[in-house]
């Protein structure tokens, strides 16, 4: 059977577990309305009693909309973190903190780092099966955006070629993110210092550069930077621009290590994907250079997540348990409301079993309409949580509703179907005549 479980697709399994989470709460409402059609009744009530019913869905609403949105944002932030660091296959750095390079390479914080020296940059360069290997060069900002200095080929891996406009070809042109406020032909003075400060509060370099393309829209930090020739924010920082002085204005590859400024981090793209690999083999070196995969490191930070995220879903199960004990409260605060037409019926002679059945199904209504309001407001906070999350960290997140969210949502109605037995048991052991006199 475990065999035959794991060989199933991916959304069979889903959707099977949703429907074992389901089962017993479709097994007891078949059992309990078995015989019975207490649907107008209920609408009578719920009608009647329409301000504590809404309220009743509304607590619940909430209830369920916080798990759903904050179970959908968690997968997001995972899939938008995994997104933004998919074209750094490897990183090359100085000896130090894989976690701070990758910050500061892939999602771009203003952190201190090493320098990679030309001899080995070029021993980078000229490896066989690097097709790319692109020097990084950090430092400097503009409005908040911050002008990275790289190469063409750099720029054009990073966006699949779609470059709207011309590529950067001289020493003082830059092509800018998809976000990024300045349009094709547009000048700037970049000001010292990766930080969101004013640009008049700023130090600039004095020298301006000319908006040439713009980069398509990558749902990554680079969407909100600058990119410029490598050359050009070594030059500005009064260091040598990685050519010979007799090459002339070259920007770009090959560089002479002799003038080679160094680079905090490459970025480096093999033509196969064994290769990367081997290149991490060879360019792991003590005291020399550090070579790791991204997306290792973002995995090893997700297991840290999962951790966290195994406490958190303790503390959410011990939260739905007690919203589970407060929902039985809450039907049995309802039921009081109308004791006195349910001791009416049974003075009239309607079998216990149907006043039993009306009762669990004004829950099982209050109940699943709560759950369902709260599938619309975990999507709707998701949505918002999303927008709030890509505005601070410049990462594309998107939560759309997914299977664990409907698995949660599910064991809850399951749960508190079950629980609704209760308090529509209590109502029959009522006496009759305290009812009548309410």
């Amino acid at each position: 059977m475990i065999d035959l479980w794991y060989d199933l697709p991916v959304a069979a399994q889903d959707l099977l577990t949703v429907v074992g989470l389901l089962l017993p709460a479709v097994i007891v409402g078949i059992v309990v309305l078995r015989g019975h059609t207490p649907w107008p009744l209920v609408k009578a009530i719920i009608w009647r009693f329409r301000v504590p019913s809404v309220m009743f869905i509304l607590l619940i609403a909430v209830s369920v909309g916080l798990g759903v949105g904050l179970l959908a944002q968690e997968r997001g932030l995972r899939k938008g973190t995994a997104q933004a660091a998919d074209k750094f296959d490897l990183i090359v750095s100085a000896p130090g903190s894989e976690l701070t390079v990758m910050l500061a390479a892939v999602f771009l914080q203003p952190l201190d780092m090493g320098l990679v020296d030309g001899a080995t940059y070029n021993e980078i360069a000229n490896t066989e099966n690097v097709a790319i290997a692109a020097p990084l060069a950090f430092g400097d900002s503009f409005g908040g955006a911050p002008v990275i200095g790289s190469t063409a080929e750099f720029v054009e891996y990073l966006t699949d070629g779609t470059v709207e406009g011309a590529m950067f070809g001289d020493h003082e042109e830059a092509v800018v993110g998809a976000l990024v406020p300045l349009e094709i032909g547009a000048e700037f003075t970049p000001a010292h210092g990766m930080t969101h400060i004013d640009d008049g509060d700023a130090e600039e370099h004095g020298v301006a550069f000319h908006v040439t393309g713009r980069m398509a829209p990558t749902g990554t930090p680079w969407d909100r930077a600058i990119i410029v020739p490598v050359e050009a924010v070594w030059e500005v920082h009064g260091l040598a621009n990685g050519h010979a002085p007799e090459a002339g204005d070259v920007i770009g590859g090959p560089f002479d290590a002799e003038y080679f400024p160094g680079t905090p981090a490459v970025v480096v793209h093999a033509e196969a994907l064994w290769a990367n690999y081997a290149l991490r083999s060879t360019f792991t070196r003590d005291r020399e250079t550090l070579a790791f995969f991204p997306g290792a490191v973002l995995a090893g930070l997700y297991n840290v997540m999962g951790d966290v995220r195994q406490a958190m879903s303790v503390m959410a199960l011990v939260t739905q348990v007690l919203v589970a004990v407060s929902v039985m409260l809450g039907l049995f605060i309802l039921s009081r409301l109308f004791r006195r037409q349910v001791a009416l019926l049974r003075a009239l002679g309607a079998p216990s079993r149907f006043v039993f059945a009306m009762m669990w199904a004004f829950s099982a209504v209050l109940l699943v309409s709560g759950a369902i309001a709260g599938v619309l407001v975990g999507v709707g906070a998701a949505m918002v949580l999303s927008q709030i999350v890509t505005a601070q960290t410049n990462i594309l997140v998107t939560a759309p509703l997914g299977w664990q969210e409907i698995k949660f949502v599910a064991g809850f109605v399951s749960v508190t179907l079950l629980i609704s037995l209760l308090p529509a048991a209590v109502v029959l052991r009522q006496p009759v005549v305290e009812g009548l006199r309410a």
